[in-house]
């Protein structure tokens, strides 16, 4: 996974949350749900690319590599 997808979800995820309260069925459970579900796999997400981010050493183009 990568940023782009951290960022797509985010944008789907808000247009989710505004349509659904713009219909009024924030109240139910399974949106609610679905909501709270997709809030967390996009923070776990976020956090995995980060810390896989860290640990890699870019090297310039032109450097040798064994």
């Amino acid at each position: 996974m990568s940023d782009k997808i951290s960022l797509l979800s985010t944008a789907v995820f808000t247009l989710f949350f505004f349509i659904s309260g713009l219909f009024d069925i924030m109240s139910h459970f399974l949106v609610k749900t679905i909501l709270f579900v997709g809030f967390l796999a996009i923070v776990v997400n976020i956090i995995l690319v980060k810390s896989k981010g860290k640990g890699e050493k870019k090297l310039p183009p032109d450097s040798y590599r064994d």
